[in-house]
């Protein structure tokens, strides 16, 4: 690493906040800022201010949005009777980018982890319960990831939302393709197993 002065080494800092962002990537983009031109840096601090302030969650699902409701939960042809579940923002869009569910989302913001302290009133997951009630929703879809945090979570929604009278799926875990059975973990073989359909 480079000797950086105290602005620089803060820059670095900061970007290293990043989710996924390294101490050497952080470096890399520090040093990239530094020499772009002077437009550039100023578009990107503009646009960083405009989605700072147009940006917000949707009232219904808690995606991010610039509209109220955000354009799913506005879409009369979608299923309002079933929900998918998801983590974050970005896990609607990759489901989104499927085509293959046209019914509604509820976004979490996170997982279940008692290491890192966050408990069920750190997630949205009371304004789920008051949806699944409200809305008389008849199928929830748990699309939480397959690691520990999210089969918590899911274990977690699926003992509170069968309580309600909603059925409550798991979408399947499975070989990604091109993958080679022998390099594949144990979890997500036995997922691949549970999951398996006829031909």
């Amino acid at each position: 690493m480079i000797t950086m002065s105290s602005s620089l080494e803060q820059l670095r800092q900061r970007l290293a906040q990043f989710p996924g962002v390294g101490p050497k990537m952080a470096e890399r983009l520090a040093l990239y800022i530094l020499r772009a031109p002077e437009h550039e840096v100023q578009q990107l601090l503009r646009a960083i201010e405009e989605a700072r302030r147009q940006v917000i969650y949707c009232p219904i699902c808690f995606t991010l949005t610039e509209d109220t409701p955000c354009w799913i939960c506005a879409d009369e042809d979608r299923d309002p009777l079933t929900i998918c579940v998801v983590e974050q923002p970005a896990d609607v869009d990759a489901i989104e980018k499927t085509k293959a569910f046209r019914g509604r989302y509820h976004v979490l913001h996170g997982a279940l982890s008692a290491l890192d302290g966050i408990g069920p009133q750190e997630l949205k997951i009371a304004e789920l319960l008051k949806r699944v009630v409200g809305d008389r929703i008849k199928e929830v879809i748990i699309s939480t990831d397959p690691t520990l945090a999210g089969e918590t979570t899911a274990t977690y929604l699926a003992e509170k939302i069968h309580t309600l009278g909603a059925r409550v799926t798991r979408i399947g875990y499975g070989l990604p393709m091109g993958g080679d059975i022998e390099y594949t973990d144990e979890l997500t073989l036995t997922r691949a197993l549970e999951g398996r359909r006829e031909i």
